[in-house]
């Protein structure tokens, strides 16, 4: 059935060369359930991701530091990795395609010449052959198709089992060529369609189909070897990004940990603490930040310290320089109460007022005089054994406060102390109670382990009254110079109890802290009596009240005293 001259072919009259190029085939793919698109991606295989850090990392800035870069270059390796994988593949498979849609193009041009049509089985199976026989890949297998005639250059192989029907759809209606990769057995093929036209005239289809079977396992074993490369490549930018992230942080955190022993040592005290600044970066300019600060800092603080050396120079010297004249005030004073019955009633209160005022003067003075020996810690105990309970009774007595004060002394507590300080501290802290609180007013004298459980005994000394108690906010500032709570507690006729300048407090924390000890201040209203038995109280006694308690390491003969 001779029709003439094929065109472009050089073939006699009869079904021409197919047209069709890589290019179309992959542009217009079978679409369906089986077919892959003919862009030559495909489904990428999964990216490996960093694993999660199980748990909180507890750790400074050297860690995270060294995490970030870390996570950093994992995250660039295996994007690049997956970038470099997905373009190698994609160019594989479309030299591979375009390959094999050009050598089935070549060849079947060259066979179809002298192919007449319609053919028998025979001719069917001989064509197949001498195409198969042409590719240049000895591993493709020729499937030739005419209605119902079917013919395959390798008996072995089925038909139907590698060309899907969707494909067959494709190519019996295109004009062009088709390919579709597909799993058989689990192994990669491709699977090249084209029909088969006449070549003069309207270039009408003869009804001749050929699909062209390659084996794509060398090309997926090449994409394998080379995400395997890039996957080994991962692990030492990995290693390197991490020995980068340390010598990093360890440039960074150097000035760092320097700048932080420095605060350290400023906040301890050290003042002369400063930091070596070099270079012009951040860290060097917050150093001389820093070093600015402290030598602000240790000037403020040396002037300071030298006001306040001067105002206690000067405080010293004023309370010296008033004993003498005090003195002299003091004897005529004396001598003008002791005529004051003598005088007219007004110049006799006037008399008493000044020997009064004179005397409270001379008490202030004289605790002026005790703060300063302080401050220059010019003190010292002058420390012997003595009876405790003896020492509060013979305090007691000297002021006249006998019958004014409740006394539950525990008998035979002994101990090494300045006799002439504790008295200091319980005329203090009594004249207080007197002066401020209301009766009854009481005194308790007993021992208590220590609450470290270290087997040592404490003194303590509770003097406890019954008045409106403390206002708030005054327990911190009870034991301030000079500061007074007159405000919300009552003034009582105890003004001759020596007290009064707002230093007793202060002066008898101070011998407090001269024996180790302290002393503290709570309210009746806690529960807190001073002797540990405030709620036996709350039956038959009413709130309200200060309780004042010395607190003294129990110190005997022959054991070491500051």
């Amino acid at each position: 059935m001779s029709r003439g001259d094929a065109r472009g072919g050089g073939a006699k009259r009869g079904p021409g060369a197919a047209r069709g190029d890589g290019a179309t085939g992959a542009d217009r793919a079978a679409r369906g359930s089986g077919a892959a698109r003919g862009d030559g991606r495909g489904t990428a295989p999964k990216r490996r991701r960093p694993r999660r850090l199980i748990g909180r990392l507890i750790g400074g800035l050297r860690v995270r530091l060294v995490v970030a870069f870390v996570v950093v270059a994992l995250i660039s390796a295996v994007t690049a990795t997956a970038l470099a994988y997905r373009d190698a593949r994609t160019a594989v498979l479309q030299r591979t395609q375009q390959a094999a849609v050009h050598d089935l193009r070549d060849q079947v041009t060259a066979v179809a010449a002298d192919f007449e049509i319609p053919p028998d089985q025979r001719s069917l199976s001989r064509f197949t052959a001498q195409v198969a026989d042409g590719l240049v890949s000895d591993s493709r297998v020729v499937v030739a198709r005419y209605q119902d005639l079917v013919a395959v250059s390798d008996s072995r192989t089925d038909p139907d089992a590698r060309v899907s029907p969707e494909l067959r759809t494709a190519v019996h209606i295109g004009k062009e060529a088709r390919f579709q990769r597909v799993m058989w057995r689990g192994e990669p093929y491709l699977v090249v369609g084209m029909p088969v036209r006449y070549a003069d005239g309207d270039r009408e289809t003869s009804g001749l189909e050929v699909y062209a079977l390659t084996d794509l396992r060398a090309e997926r074993d090449d994409i394998a070897a080379l995400l395997d490369s890039a996957r080994e490549g991962t692990v030492p930018v990995v290693v390197l990004a991490a020995a980068l992230a340390l010598l990093a942080a360890g440039t960074v955190l150097r000035p760092v940990r320097k700048l932080g022993r420095a605060t350290r040592e400023l906040a301890a005290g050290d003042l002369g603490s400063r930091v070596a600044a070099t270079g012009h970066d951040e860290l060097a300019e917050l150093a001389r930040t820093f070093n600015e600060t402290a030598d602000a800092l240790q000037a403020s603080d040396a002037e300071l310290r030298e006001q306040e050396a001067k105002a206690r120079r000067f405080v010293a010297d004023v309370s010296h320089e008033l004993r003498t004249p005090l003195a002299a005030m003091t004897m005529v004073a004396t001598v003008l109460e002791e005529d004051a019955d003598q005088l007219p009633p007004d110049a006799a209160h006037a008399a008493r007022t000044v020997g009064a005022e004179t005397a409270r003067l001379a008490r202030l003075v004289d605790d002026l005089m005790e703060i300063s020996r302080f401050d220059a810690k010019a003190v010292r105990l002058n420390a012997a054994e003595t009876d405790l309970a003896d020492t509060v009774r013979a305090s007691l007595a000297l002021r006249g406060w006998t019958d004014r004060v409740e006394t539950r002394l525990a008998e035979g507590v002994r101990a090494v102390v300045d006799r002439r300080r504790i008295d200091v501290i319980v005329a203090n802290l009594v004249g207080n109670a007197l002066r401020h609180g209301a009766p009854p007013v009481t005194v308790t004298l007993g021992t208590v382990p220590a609450a470290d459980g270290s087997g040592t005994e404490w003194v303590t000394l509770a003097v406890a009254d019954h008045g409106p108690g403390l206002p708030p906010g005054a327990r911190e500032r009870v034991f301030d110079r000079f500061y007074k709570a007159d405000a919300a507690r009552t003034r009582g006729a105890a003004d001759d109890s020596g007290q009064g300048s707002g230093l007793g407090t202060a002066i008898a924390l101070e011998n407090a802290r001269l024996h180790g000890g302290t002393i503290e201040v709570a309210d009746l209203a806690d529960g807190n009596d001073g002797n540990g038995k405030g709620g036996e109280r709350a039956a038959h006694e009413p709130r309200g009240g200060a309780v004042f308690t010395l607190r003294l390491p129990l110190r005997r003969t022959g054991e070491d005293t500051e």
